[in-house]
């Protein structure tokens, strides 16, 4: 549950700000006549990507044995690598966000009206959607429970209190503009789902162990299940959040740790980088 609910309450967030911001620009120039297109193309990208979550989840869970396997490790590496580089872009763009939309909504009203609200609406949505939907498939196979009807209970009750925080979360901010700090904020979970990343890499590795794609080469290179039981409380938590594995192989463990380490260099030299830029900017004269 802590999973979907993290990365619920994320891309919820995105969503919801986008949301406000557009419809923020709206009232801005007097064009709230609009409002319902955007609400419209909000609630169409919705469909799209609980379809999408849907299908997804169905036909992984139409699979069986190796072929089950095939498809959860791919899936998993998928969500990875997306979900690195949402958060990389996201901790880089999270300051112009704000510009670029309003821009666009002023291009948008002075064209097609109607349409092009929708379409802003519709495309700014459904890409945190369809996103979303993937990291949920992920999480739903990663999660600790063998029960099928545990985990999709589980993961719904994550994301409907993740999207929840998100949009209370996301109104509270917009209406406190002049003390938003998103950078910090996807500084912040940046870090956590960089974590949660490297399990879903490790869980994907152990995958291709299974099917013979990515030998183990040592096939347990510590087993620590008399330590942390992975089917214990704690361990299943570990698991389902970090990717724990009490007895993992060793290109498990290789793959989790040089992801680990490459991500969160680059993503604290990315985010040191501007910090540096931004004390500089403040800084030098006008």
């Amino acid at each position: 549950m802590l999973p979907s609910f993290l990365l619920s309450l994320r891309e919820g967030l995105e969503a919801a700000l986008i949301i406000g911001i557009v419809f923020g620009a709206l009232q801005k120039i007097r064009r709230t006549d609009l409002a319902p297109a955007l609400w419209m193309g909000t609630l169409a990208a919705l469909g799209v990507s609980i379809l999408t979550a849907v299908i997804l989840t169905l036909f992984g869970l139409s699979l069986e044995d190796g072929a089950e396997q095939i498809y959860e490790g791919i899936t998993m590496l998928l969500a990875a690598g997306i979900l690195t580089w949402m958060i990389f872009w996201m901790s880089g763009q999270a300051k112009n966000i704000k510009t670029e939309l309003e821009e666009g909504i002023n291009k948008a009203v002075a064209t097609t009206g109607k349409r092009a609200v929708f379409g802003l609406a519709f495309l700014a949505v459904v890409r945190e959607g369809v996103e979303l939907a993937l990291f949920i498939t992920a999480a739903f196979f990663a999660g600790s429970s063998e029960n099928v009807t545990t985990n999709i209970i589980l993961t719904l009750t994550g994301v409907v209190l993740g999207l929840g925080t998100a949009v209370l979360l996301g109104w509270s901010l917009l209406a406190a503009t002049a003390r938003l700090n998103l950078r910090r904020f996807f500084q912040i979970t940046g870090y956590l789902l960089i974590l949660f990343a490297a399990g879903l890499v490790a869980h994907g590795i152990h995958e291709f162990n299974e099917v013979g794609w990515i030998p183990s080469i040592i096939e347990h290179v510590w087993d620590v299940n008399t330590i942390v039981d992975e089917t214990s409380v704690v361990g299943e938590l570990l698991k389902t959040l970090f990717g724990y594995n009490g007895n993992p192989s060793l290109t498990e463990v290789v793959g989790y740790f040089v992801y680990l380490a490459v991500a969160i260099f680059f993503f604290t030299r990315t985010t040191t980088t501007q910090t540096i830029v931004k004390k500089n900017s403040v800084q030098s004269p006008a």
